[in-house]
């Protein structure tokens, strides 16, 4: 009897569960259709509507996950040559990102937008510039007439994005307040002159707060920067603006542009852009009764496409006598030979970045969208879509530069408790966000965003 009654409601159950299947089977969405072979012409599109099948059926995996499989998948077809296939997910991206959605949706536009120029770059020759700011900022909002100009003029575009850059970002501020900081304490007990070497000075908006403090020294030394740059009006327009604030502080100043050659432009002679740093070294004036101070803020990087000839450039600047070098770079490895372990620490690095200008900005900051599209994305673009000389974001962790900067002769000194609690007071007053984090590692400084370092800062003797 217990055998006849078992089977018997093990039928019913049987049929109990194939009249709830059915039942079911009405409120499912219809399956996908069966894939094709792997190799075939429809074994992407099949990818593709796999994904967007289970975009419009979850409730649970955000779209922006399934998006970012697709960068990878896009990565992955470009890395084996696959430039079709590419090019139908790009479409795909294109279609469902918008530099003014969340950042999820921005950090894939900004993404696809340089995926796509590096299948345009293979399918037709380079043009004389990779990354014309135009392409890059071709749905940037305009809201003068005056903007419509700016978007026609490529440096002063960058220029903008530069200046907005240092304002709702503390990235630059905390390099240059902290590199500071290292060059007053390295001078501190000495009544010498000041000599700044300082490569890449761009706009000098490092400048007012250190000449500020020497200011009001008594009596204040005599400051004289030497400023690297490839642009002759910049320069000068810089040092200007330099010497009128000085004035104003009573500060004795001078200031002397140390022009290189610009060779963004020039594929052939890229190789020698560390030649020319060493050579244009030889016009630096050093004076017998000066503290010389070298600052490398966000610099170095682009120099990294002749590693040895840059330990050449660093050991001549250690035979300068140097009293302090300042060196702040990006923590990240973008300089890997590789396109796809490149490709996916770009996008964790800039995942980063733009959630940290999500937190931290309004929705509607035009400020934060010129940032992000024009000079994030510039940098986004030169880090996925060059390959070899062309390429100039070659960012490498602080453990890279601290090896070459040891090899140069070189030795590390702490940064002071007093410039860590001054780097954090600059993100509580300015950046209220607990986001951000400061960490000291091997006397060093680094800002990271929810425990992923982005920068560090550290000083050398």
């Amino acid at each position: 009897m217990l055998g006849s009654s078992s089977c018997s409601q093990h039928h019913h159950q049987e049929q109990q569960q194939q009249e709830d299947q059915v039942h079911l089977q009405t409120d499912l969405p219809p399956p996908p259709p069966p894939p094709p072979p792997p190799g075939t012409a429809g074994h992407l599109h099949h990818q593709i509507q796999q994904i967007q099948h289970q975009e419009r059926w979850s409730s649970y995996t955000p779209p922006s996950i399934y998006l970012r499989q697709l960068l990878s998948s896009c990565a992955q077809s470009i890395s084996n040559s696959d430039f079709a296939a590419a090019h139908s997910i790009t479409t795909v991206l294109a279609a469902n990102s918008s530099p003014y959605g969340d950042s999820s949706e921005r950090l894939i536009h900004s993404f696809t937008k340089a995926l796509s120029q590096r299948i345009r770059l293979h399918l037709h020759p380079p043009p004389t510039t990779p990354f014309p700011i135009k392409t890059i900022v071709h749905n940037f909002p305009n809201n003068s007439s005056s903007n419509h100009h700016h978007q026609n003029d490529d440096l002063t575009i960058l220029q903008s994005s530069y200046l907005s850059l240092n304002q709702i970002t503390p990235f630059v501020r905390f390099c240059q307040l902290t590199a500071n900081q290292a060059i007053l304490e390295a001078i501190h007990a000495q009544n010498d002159d000041i000599h700044i070497l300082d490569f890449d000075i761009m706009h000098g908006v490092q400048w007012p707060p250190l000449m500020q403090a020497i200011a009001d020294r008594h009596p204040p030394p005599t400051l004289r920067i030497t400023a690297t740059g490839t642009n002759l009006d910049i320069l000068r327009r810089t040092g200007d603006r330099l010497s009128k604030f000085a004035h104003s502080l009573g500060l004795r100043f001078r200031f002397f542009p140390l022009l290189l050659p610009d060779q963004t432009n020039n594929v052939n002679h890229r190789h020698t852009l560390v030649d020319d740093v060493i050579n244009h070294l030889s016009a630096v004036l050093l004076l017998p009764n000066e503290i010389l101070a070298v600052n490398c803020v966000l610099y170095l990087h682009r120099l990294l496409i002749d590693r040895d000839k840059l330990c050449l450039l660093l050991r001549k600047i250690k035979s300068m006598n140097p009293r302090v070098v300042t060196l702040a770079e990006k923590e990240a490895n973008h300089n890997q030979p590789i396109f796809l372990s490149r490709f996916d620490e770009a996008l964790n690095y800039y995942t980063a970045i733009f959630d940290s200008l999500e937190a931290t900005l309004p929705p509607n900051s035009r400020e934060r969208m010129e940032v992000e599209q024009v000079w994030f994305g510039r940098e986004i673009a030169d880090i996925v879509t060059a390959e070899g000389v062309m390429r100039r974001e070659r960012h490498e962790r602080f453990l890279s530069w601290e090896m070459m900067m040891r090899i140069a002769g070189f030795r590390n000194v702490s940064l002071s408790p007093f410039a860590l609690s001054q780097a954090k007071l600059l993100l509580r007053l300015h950046y209220p966000s607990e986001g951000y984090n400061l960490e000291v590692v091997n006397d060093s400084f680094f800002l990271g965003w929810q425990n992923r370092p982005l920068f560090s800062v550290s000083s050398w003797y």
